[in-house]
């Protein structure tokens, strides 16, 4: 079983629903393939992605806050990048993340752990009234940048370098 799940070349056709731009991605993405990045506000990310997807507070606009990880992730974030009406999602990660730029996401995540408590009662707001589950997914997110991520960002990182999946045999790189 391979540790790391390339999706990219499963996208087919859906490839063109992905033409947000890297230059636009939101700070908040977790480092990988997808982003979002000039999005739409109107709430249907989480509607198709739940597990993948998060608004940011202020304009509620998407971006990806877990990779996906198989090819049901996989569909699901191509079902919100279809519903996206701006095409905002982008799928080039891969070509713009380098070690050292994933290090550096890594080294400023208390950042946005401090961006996620800072705004829940935004998400909380907008729960009572849409009922997405965002304050919940604001504290998963924020779990997952202390817990499991780093082990996913560790192989993602030998991805970058290596360009194939990590056997139980290599070593993974540091943070």
């Amino acid at each position: 079983m391979d540790l790391y799940f390339d999706p990219v070349p499963l996208l087919g056709d859906a490839r063109g629903a992905f033409m947000g731009k890297w230059s636009e991605r939101k700070w908040l993405n977790v480092p990988g393939p997808f982003y979002g990045a000039e999005t739409d506000n109107c709430g249907t990310g989480r509607i198709h992605a739940a597990g993948l997807v998060l608004y940011e507070a202020e304009h509620f606009t998407e971006y990806v806050y877990r990779q996906p990880r198989t090819r049901e992730d996989l569909q699901r974030l191509v079902e919100a990048a279809e519903a996206e009406a701006f095409s905002g999602y982008g799928c080039d990660g891969d070509a713009h993340w380098t070690p050292a730029t994933v290090r550096e996401w890594w080294r400023d995540r208390k950042r946005i752990n401090e961006y996620l408590a800072d705004r829940r009662a935004d998400w909380e707001a907008d729960d009572a009234s849409h009922g997405q589950g965002v304050a919940a997914a604001a504290l998963e997110y924020a779990d997952y940048l202390d817990g499991e991520l780093a082990s996913h960002l560790r192989v993602y990182l030998f991805w970058l370098d290596e360009q194939r999946s990590p056997t139980a045999a290599d070593r993974l790189p540091k943070l």
